[in-house]
Order: C-alpha cells, then sequence, then structure tokens
C-alpha cells in the first residue's frame, strides 16, 4: 500500500501484529490485511453509523468499511416510548447486525473504541488491537452526565430510570410503570436544550398516561419538571392532553420552577426549584453531552458536543475525523434518528467521493419527527436543511412545518401511520 493520507504500509502492518491476540477482531484481520482500497472506520452502529457504513459500501463496494460496535444487536430509543404504552412489544425494536455482515460486506467488530489518534489515523479497541484509517466516522450517540443533577448517578439510574438509552432501562421503566399503584405520583424530568430526541419527554408522558388509563389507574398523576419554558410541538401535546388523559399530565416549565435541582433515589424525592416531590416512579432524564469517544478524539468542544463542517460532516477540530448523529452539533437540526440517518447518507457520499480524491457534492438535509399521544393519534415536525455559508446546517425557510392545530382525527391518524411506515422502513433500511 502506497502512502496516502499519512498511512504507509508499515504502520498497517504493525497494528496487525498488534491485533493477533484478540480472539474477537481475529475473522477481521486476514480481510483487513489485504483490502486494496481506502480504509473507513465507524464507531457506534446507530441510526447514525449503521446507515453510513451501509450507504458507503453501496456507492463504492471497493472500499473497506470496518464498523465498530459493542452490542451484539440495537435497540432504537425511537418508538421504546410506544412500549411502555403498550402499542409496542419490546422484541419489535431490537434489530440485529447480521445482514450488514453477510450481505453488505461490511467488517464488524463487537468492541468499544478505546482510543483516537487523529494525527496518526488509528483507532485502538478495547481489546487491545490498533486499527489504521484513512477516515473515521464516529457516531457514538450520547453520553449522560452523571451527578449533573446533584444525588444522580449510575446506581440512582437503577432505582429512578432514564431510559434515555433504550434496552434494559426501557424494561426497568416498563416494570416500574406496570408496578405503580393508583393514586401515585410519576414524576418526569425533562433537561435543558440540546438532548437527544426533543420531543420525547411529553410523548413519554402520553403513552404512560396511555398503559394507566388502560390498566383502570385513572387516579395516578404525570407531573413533568421542565428546564424549560418551550419544548417542540408543545401547543399540539397541550391540546390532546386534555382530551385523551384529563387530570392527569402537568407540564411545569422553567420559569415556573420546573428545573430540577437535586434527587434523593433513597426517598424517591425529586427536588425542583418549585419543591419537592416524593414520586412512585421517577424517570429523570440528565443533561447530556457526546459519547466519550468523541470527547477522548479532540473533536468535542467545550460544551460537550461536536462541531462540523456540514458539507462532509467533518470535524472542524482533528482532519479526516466526520461526526454524525446525536454527537454532533450541527447548528438548526435537532438530535433524532431521522436527523441522525439523514446525515449519515450526506456523510457517506462525502467520504466516499474524499478517499477517491474526488470533492463532496451539496448536501441536504432533512428531518420528520413523529410523536404519538394515543393509539391512532400522532403529531409531527418536517424540515429540510442545506449548509448555510456561516458553516453550519441552517433550515430551509418555508420548507417543511408542524403539524396544523385543529384537524380531524383522520389526519392525526394518517400521522399515526406513517410513524409505523417511518419507523418499519427506516429499520428495513439500515439493518435489511
Amino acid at each position: 500500500m502506497t502512502k496516502k493520507n499519512g498511512l504507509r504500509t508499515g504502520l498497517a502492518r504493525r497494528t496487525f501484529l498488534t491485533a493477533l491476540g484478540a480472539v474477537g477482531v481475529m475473522p477481521l484481520l486476514s480481510t483487513y490485511a489485504k483490502a486494496s482500497g481506502p480504509r473507513v472506520i465507524v464507531v457506534g452502529a446507530g441510526f447514525g453509523g449503521a446507515t453510513c457504513a451501509k450507504y458507503i459500501k453501496m456507492l463504492d463496494p471497493g472500499i473497506d468499511v470496518t464498523l465498530i460496535e459493542r452490542s451484539d444487536s440495537y435497540t432504537t430509543c425511537p418508538f421504546s416510548n410506544l412500549v411502555l404504552g403498550g402499542l409496542r412489544s419490546f422484541d419489535s425494536i431490537v434489530h440485529s447486525y447480521q445482514a450488514l455482515k453477510s450481505h453488505w460486506g461490511i467488517n464488524l467488530i463487537h468492541d468499544t473504541a478505546a482510543a483516537v489518534d487523529g494525527q496518526a489515523r488509528t483507532v485502538t479497541l478495547g481489546s487491545g488491537p490498533t486499527l489504521p484509517y484513512d477516515r473515521l466516522i464516529l457516531s457514538p450517540g450520547i453520553e449522560l452526565l452523571w451527578n449533573a443533577i446533584p444525588g444522580y448517578d449510575e446506581a440512582a439510574a437503577e432505582i429512578m430510570p432514564h431510559g434515555w438509552k433504550a434496552g434494559p432501562q426501557t424494561l426497568l421503566l416498563q416494570k416500574q410503570l406496570a408496578a405503580i399503584e393508583d393514586g401515585a405520583l410519576i414524576v418526569i424530568a425533562a433537561p435543558d436544550n440540546p438532548y437527544r430526541c426533543p420531543p420525547a419527554p411529553y410523548e413519554r408522558a402520553s403513552m404512560m398516561a396511555h398503559h394507566l388509563k388502560m390498566s383502570g389507574k385513572s387516579r395516578v398523576k404525570i407531573m413533568i419538571l421542565d428546564a424549560k419554558d418551550k419544548f417542540t410541538k408543545q401547543d399540539l401535546f397541550l391540546q390532546a392532553w386534555p382530551r385523551f388523559y384529563p387530570g392527569v399530565i402537568e407540564w411545569v416549565s422553567g420559569s415556573q420552577g420546573g428545573e430540577v435541582t437535586a434527587v434523593d433515589p433513597k426517598s424517591m424525592t425529586v427536588t425542583a426549584k418549585a419543591g419537592s416531590f416524593k414520586a412512585a416512579l421517577a424517570n429523570i432524564v440528565p443533561p447530556q453531552s457526546a459519547g466519550q469517544i468523541a470527547i477522548q478524539a479532540g473533536v468535542a468542544k467545550i460544551d460537550g458536543w461536536c462541531e462540523i463542517e456540514p458539507w462532509a460532516m467533518e470535524s472542524k477540530n482533528v482532519p479526516g475525523i466526520h461526526v454524525i448523529g446525536d454527537a454532533c452539533m450541527p447548528g438548526a437540526m435537532p438530535k433524532s434518528g431521522f436527523a441522525a440517518n439523514s446525515q449519515a447518507k450526506n456523510c457517506a457520499a462525502a467520504v466516499a467521493a474524499l478517499v477517491r480524491n474526488r470533492k463532496p457534492t451539496e448536501p441536504v438535509f432533512m428531518n420528520t419527527c413523529y410523536s404519538t399521544i394515543a393509539p391512532n393519534y400522532a403529531v409531527s415536525v418536517v424540515e429540510v436543511f442545506r449548509a448555510a455559508t456561516n458553516g453550519v446546517i441552517a433550515v430551509v425557510m418555508g420548507s417543511g412545518g408542524q403539524s396544523p392545530m385543529n384537524v380531524p382525527d383522520s389526519f392525526r391518524s394518517a400521522e399515526y401511520d406513517y410513524a409505523q411506515g417511518w419507523y418499519d422502513s427506516t429499520m428495513q433500511e439500515m439493518f435489511g
């Protein structure tokens, strides 16, 4: 292999020899060592990473794509609230990576990315091996900031679940919700922006309320303690709650004292500026940052999020590293599964061009975010984005918009169906 983007055959050979002792990487080594084309490593296999890895192989099968992901399956945060509401089974939001490996020829490593050296262009795995790359794509999702709310750490999360990383936390919330007694208080703590999936706390309250309604527990109250004064689709949620769940859901804004200042898991007390509340179930969503590997790689800013150049989703801090999904701060785009999927496709096209010494084309991004409030009743927001002259991603004025107010139920039912269709088709696109 000739010199390419600072990589040499000698470096690659040394890293392969280092890797020989790693059982989890052994099946990859012979393929990786013989790769004649450019090498792209993708870290994280969610809406961003899995999509990006697959699309690079679709665009240019000659590119060697390695996908590093700790888990052996993916559980989606989108639609995990519907599991709580009883509208989806947990199994329906769990997806296999098998087709990415067997059908698309992606080198799939179930391991952690422990370190990135942006100058040497290498990724070191948790099991020890170091792998070289020509381009690196980070899609590590979020890191929960433990103790940002005093009293809320990893141990507290086993008592007061966050549910912001779907999987065991989803099942824990589901178990606690099923066990709650009529007349009890549920507290949901919603953080200030930015955070993963802005409308999710309010959809979650809706789905919890639906579960309680179906269980005949009409006297349970759900209180949303919010650090913000506004939230996405606010008027649509506030219009629907009295209709479907009268007297059940109360939203306390930041200016009303909704910001949570401390929690005590032992006494199940949530303290906000408005006062202290003893909860039977406390769903605490803490502040967040980009995943730890993005911080270690030096692509995150002091605020914990990653600033990118929008044409290729390339880090403004470290050349050759691209950041997509929840970890990046691209401008106006929210942190959603749809946004990550859109960023991934554009990033894939850009990286496929860059490793072949071609200039990327101008990207166009989209986001559609559905929120289910009741069975056959969903609302949405749709936006189109482009790269702005100031180096961020900006909304295209006049594009998309929020679901209208005061429409027939048939309109909301159609949006509910669209949401199901989006989810199922996106899962097929990502993992099929």
